[in-house]
């Protein structure tokens, strides 16, 4: 039986009848159907109902017996609104289940993102390589970039398991071989290689905060929130803490206090 709203709140208040059904009940069921509704048994006496038809639409009212007897249960089918969603639903094995909202513009955004995280990783694993020679031997800067190559792999996961989630599909791109060499006949390897990183540290963030606008535009609350929480600010943390890094190492020189700052930086990197 179809229970409408506007027919019902008007029809029991001229019965006077008690269905015991909160306004907000009756507003929520709106648009919805109302295929049973059960009242406790009471000895003797059975509630009787009142049947008739408001403007074509069936109601059914409880009688006054029935007045101060909650209703135990109710059980709705679906509303309207969900029909043409059941009709979105795909039927073929290669599409996505799970997309909604979720527009191309923004698959293709978080796919290029992905890219930039594995070849800043790609760079600072080659970073790592070349500090870790024995003619180099500068192992706290060899550990800091290894530890900073794992951390960009991992936010490049973090940005597929979000595309996953989403229902787009990750499409992995090529990236540009980094170079093997780092070493500067001004600035020396150290300097060198911490300026190459809070460069490329600059460059990520600039992905993120255009990647950010355009989620912005696009009105994507998901993707908004999720760059917000995981990314940005995250992001500056690194900025600022390589700016630190660069002050102090165009202090110390190329020589013995390239040696020192390696030690200091070893011993932070073990004590986090």
């Amino acid at each position: 039986m179809i229970l409408n709203q506007s027919y019902s709140s008007s029809i029991l208040q001229r019965e006077n009848v008690g269905l015991s059904l909160s306004r907000s009940s009756l507003k929520n069921s709106s648009n919805g159907l109302i295929s049973a509704v059960r009242y406790p048994k009471q000895g003797k006496k059975s509630a009787t109902t009142a049947a008739g038809r408001r403007g074509g639409v069936a109601v059914v009212l409880a009688s006054r017996e029935a007045n101060n007897r909650p209703v135990l249960d109710a059980v709705f089918e679906p509303f309207e609104e969900v029909k043409k969603e059941l009709l979105l639903v795909p039927n073929v094995p290669q599409a996505s289940l799970a997309r909604h909202k979720y527009t191309a513009q923004c698959e293709a955004a978080i796919n290029e993102q992905i890219n930039v995280e594995y070849s800043v990783s790609y760079v600072y694993h080659a970073m790592y390589a070349y500090f870790d020679r024995d003619n180099v031997a500068l192992k706290g800067f060899a550990k800091f970039f290894k530890d900073s190559s794992v951390e960009e792999r991992q936010h490049a996961e973090m940005l597929m398991e979000y595309q996953n989630k989403r229902g787009g599909k990750v499409k992995l791109r090529s990236m540009m071989m980094p170079l093997s060499e780092f070493d500067h006949v001004e600035k020396g390897d150290a300097l060198y290689a911490m300026e190459l990183a809070l460069s490329l540290e600059k460059l990520n963030n600039e992905k993120l905060l255009n990647l950010h606008k355009m989620a912005n535009e696009i009105n994507d609350v998901h993707l908004v929130d999720f760059l917000e929480s995981e990314f940005l600010t995250e992001q500056v943390e690194s900025i600022k803490k390589l700016s630190e890094y660069v002050a102090e190492l165009r202090r110390v020189g190329t020589g013995h206090g390239v040696w020192h700052f390696d030690k200091m930086l070893s011993n932070a990197l073990m004590a986090a």
